[in-house]
C-alpha cells in the first residue's frame, strides 16, 4: 500500500476528492482545506493499494495536479484497518504484481546519475574482479558482482526505452559507458602497480584458470543466463523484492568481464581481452532486452486485468 500526499489546486480539489472517493482501491481519505501554502491549495491525504496506484497517479496528473500542485507517495509498511483490507479485496489483481510506473521511473531514474559514488563503486568492483581473475578466485568474482552498481542504469535503460524517454536513455548509456571505461582504465593501472610490486605477473594470467576462464569464453549459455537475469532483475525491481536482486547481481558476468578486459589489455593478451569484451556486450544487451520484454509482458498483463475489472463493474458485478 502507498500513502499519497496530494496538494490540489483549490479549483481542482473537488474533482480530485471525487475521483479518489470513487476508486475502490483508495481508503483513509482525508481533506484539509486550504492547508497547503507552497504551492497553495488543499491537502488531500489517502492510502491506495499498489494494484490501483498506477491508475490513481495517472488520473491525478490528468487533473493537472502535477503541474499546479504536487503528488508524493510513500510505502506503508504496516496497516491495521478493515477499510484497507476491503480496498485490497475490491481492487483488481495482486499488489506484489502491480506496476506503478511513476515509482519505477523515479527509482530507476536515480540510478542514471553519473555520481562520484557510482564511479567509485564500479571502479572498486572492477579492481576486485581483476584480482579475482588473476588469482582464479570465484569468491572475489562474486564479491565484485555484488559491489558493482551497473544494474541500476541497465534497468533504467529498459524502462526509458519502453516509455520513450530519450533523455533518460542518454543518461543511462552515458553512465554505463563512462563508468565501465573509467573502471577498466583504473584496473589496468592497478594491474601494472601490482605487477611492479611483484604480487602478480603476466604468467599468472596465462596460467590455467579453470574456475574463472568462462569469463572470457562466452557461448550460447551466456545469452541464456543474461536473459534470465534480466527477467529476474526487472521482476525484483517492479515487485519490490530486493532480495532477489542480489541473486541477479551474482549471476551475470558484467563487472568480471570488464575486469578481464582490463587485465588482459594490461598484459597485451588481446585474444582474452576480445573474448571478455564479447562477454561483456552479451550480458549488457541480454539484460536490457530481457528487462524490456518483461516490462512489456507486465504492461499487457495489467491492461488485461484492469480491462476485465472495468467490464465486470460496468456489468454491475
Amino acid at each position: 500500500m502507498l500513502h499519497l500526499r496530494v496538494i490540489a489546486p483549490s479549483d481542482r480539489s473537488s474533482a480530485v476528492v471525487d475521483m479518489l472517493a470513487a476508486e475502490p482501491g483508495v481508503t483513509h481519505l482525508a481533506v484539509l482545506s486550504g492547508a497547503a501554502r507552497q504551492p497553495p491549495g488543499d491537502l488531500v491525504l489517502c492510502d491506495v493499494v499498489r494494484e490501483s496506484a498506477d491508475g490513481v497517479l495517472r488520473r491525478l496528473q490528468e487533473l493537472g495536479v502535477e503541474a499546479r500542485g504536487g503528488i508524493s507517495a510513500d510505502d506503508v509498511e504496516v496497516t491495521l484497518s478493515a477499510a484497507a483490507e476491503r480496498a485490497a479485496r475490491e481492487a483488481p489483481g495482486h499488489g506484489e504484481d502491480a506496476l506503478v510506473w511513476d515509482e519505477i521511473a523515479a527509482k530507476t531514474g536515480e540510478q542514471t546519475v553519473l555520481s562520484g559514488t557510482f564511479l567509485a563503486l564500479i571502479m572498486v568492483a572492477t579492481m576486485i574482479a581483476g584480482i579475482g581473475v588473476l588469482l582464479d578466485q570465484p569468491i572475489l568474482i562474486v564479491g565484485a558482482m555484488v559491489v558493482g552498481p551497473e544494474f541500476g542504469p541497465l534497468a533504467a535503460l529498459s524502462v526509458a526505452l519502453l516509455r520513450r524517454n530519450w533523455r533518460v536513455v542518454g543518461r543511462s548509456v552515458q553512465a554505463l559507458v563512462v563508468g565501465f571505461l573509467a573502471a577498466m582504465l583504473v584496473t589496468v593501472l592497478s594491474t601494472w602497480a601490482l605487477t611492479a610490486a611483484g604480487l602478480v605477473s603476466r604468467a599468472t594470467l596465462l596460467a590455467p584458470r579453470p574456475l574463472t576462464d568462462f569469463i572470457w569464453r562466452p557461448d550460447a549459455l551466456s545469452w541464456v543466463v543474461g536473459l534470465l537475469a534480466g527477467v529476474a532483475g526487472m521482476l525484483s525491481l517492479t515487485s519490490k523484492k530486493s532480495g532477489a536482486l542480489v541473486g541477479v547481481l551474482i549471476s551475470v558476468t558484467t563487472v568480471p568481464a570488464a575486469a578481464n578486459v582490463a587485465v588482459a589489455a594490461a598484459y597485451g593478451v588481446w585474444q582474452e581481452a576480445a573474448g571478455s569484451s564479447l562477454q561483456l556486450m552479451i550480458n549488457l544487451l541480454a539484460i536490457v532486452l530481457a528487462g524490456l520484454a518483461t516490462l512489456v509482458v507486465q504492461q499487457v498483463w495489467w491492461w488485461r486485468i484492469r480491462h476485465r475489472a472495468a467490464g465486470y463493474r460496468a456489468a454491475g458485478g
